[in-house]
């Protein structure tokens, strides 16, 4: 690999993680917890290790310093770092849910974080003491390129890769052993561990390069230089096991705000504006998604109250005979789906002839019908159950037997009416 290519895979995967790092700083200033913290920051330093990592970087920091392979000591100290914190991360979310099983993870967690951190200062001491003169450094090939005479470099060196052996081998152990409850804990920790499986792979391919160089040998060098490749596929690995989720779970709210769409028109824009946030509904697309998916829930449902005094009986009636009817039978939600959608259609239908007939007679607003308000399909619906009730309601608007029992509604009915005496309830 040619040092143009080294460098630029360094700066996007530096770039990668440090869009990741202000992502999760954005979420730890809503949520201040412990996970949200420590991620922040393992992004972070991992932004900053792989900026220093590579070949420009690494030359530019070394001739800043004046010491030839001055920007190993930033690079190894800040991966013992991000792995460090892949690990504690993996000991708190693998934890038993008890609150022993939880308190014996944060004493595990602090106790891990305080022998990383030992480590680290004990990397620098020795990494001080080391002579780095009178050899140009390489940043793929510092641990095979100073490890000979240089007790203090591989002092140096053992402490870095024992510590990167403790954090790997630790972090897999547990995801192997143990998967957490949560499903977006499940698929971090699933990947952490295989992400420090991969990384142990620079431990097995520097360990013996780095005993070789040592002894005057440097048959290993080039085997040495791949850890460096293992390493990195680690960094993109462990970016997807804290992301993943979240990502998936911004996806399927974007893709869940456009199916209820169709339905928010039908039930918000259609029949009173005002109930709106977002009167045009466009906007807080890319940012705030949760909070515009749940904010469309709730004015589908306020949409829906208001409807309520234009449904129709007869449109239960005609669209339940046409469900009932249907082969081969339909799931009961299904059902309550197609019902509720040619109700809210006809009742839409209801209340836009009422407001032309309202406009010719110059009346202030239309007149619902004198008639009780009645209940539609599924309004005992469980809150957590509501967004899913009203994608299947979305999902169904277009469905045929809705279509064909509005062509029926309409055929004999040619504007808004309602009596108290034809009111029944589908469901």
């Amino acid at each position: 690999m040619s040092e143009q290519t080294a460098t630029a895979v360094c700066l996007t995967v530096a770039a990668v993680n440090l869009l990741i790092g202000v992502w999760k700083g954005a979420a730890l200033l809503r949520e201040r917890k412990a996970a949200p913290a420590l991620i922040t920051l393992g992004s972070a330093v991992s932004a900053l290790v792989y900026a220093a990592a590579s070949p420009a970087g690494y030359r530019g920091l070394g001739e800043a310093a004046g010491r030839p392979g001055a920007a190993t000591l930033p690079v190894y100290s800040g991966t013992v770092v991000c792995c460090a914190i892949t690990h504690v991360l993996t000991v708190l979310w693998t934890a038993t849910p008890s609150p022993g099983g939880r308190a014996g993870a944060n004493r595990r967690a602090r106790t891990w974080a305080g022998a990383y951190a030992a480590v680290v200062v004990a990397m620098a001491v020795a990494f001080g003491a080391a002579d780095l003169d009178g050899r140009p450094a390489d940043p793929l090939r510092f641990d095979t390129g100073f490890a000979e005479g240089r007790p203090s470099v591989l002092v140096f060196l053992a402490l870095f890769l024992t510590a990167l052996s403790c954090a790997t081998l630790g972090t897999a152990r547990l995801a192997r052993r143990t998967a957490p409850e949560d499903p977006d804990l499940r698929h971090a920790a699933r990947y952490f561990g295989a992400s420090m499986v991969i990384c142990f792979g620079y431990v097995v391919c520097n360990a013996p390069a780095v005993v070789l160089a040592s002894l005057g040998s440097h048959a290993l060098d080039d085997v040495g230089v791949l850890g460096a490749l293992f390493g990195t596929v680690a960094t993109v690995l462990t970016g997807y096991g804290v992301t993943g989720a979240a990502v998936g779970a911004w996806l399927r709210e974007r893709r869940d705000v456009r199916t209820l769409r169709p339905l928010w028109r039908l039930a918000v824009k259609d029949v009173d504006a005002r109930l709106a946030l977002d009167p045009g509904g466009t906007g807080l697309c890319l940012t705030n998604v949760r909070f515009t998916l749940h904010r469309r829930v709730v004015e589908i449902l306020d949409g829906m109250r208001v409807l309520r005094a234009w449904s129709s009986a007869g449109a239960a009636e005609v669209v339940g005979r046409h469900v009932e009817a249907a082969v081969p039978p339909l799931p009961a939600a299904e059902r309550q789906a197609i019902v509720t959608a040619a109700v809210l259609r006809d009742a839409g239908l209801r209340l836009r002839a009422a407001r032309a007939h309202a406009a010719r007679t110059r009346q202030e607003r239309p007149v619902p019908p004198a008639a009780p308000v009645a209940r539609l399909p599924g309004d005992d619906t469980a809150a957590s159950g509501e967004r899913a009730r009203l994608l299947l309601l979305a999902a169904h608007l277009d469905h045929p037997l809705v279509a064909s029992a509005l062509r029926e509604l309409r055929t004999g009915d040619t504007g808004p009416r309602g009596t108290s005496g034809d009111r029944t309830v589908v469901s």
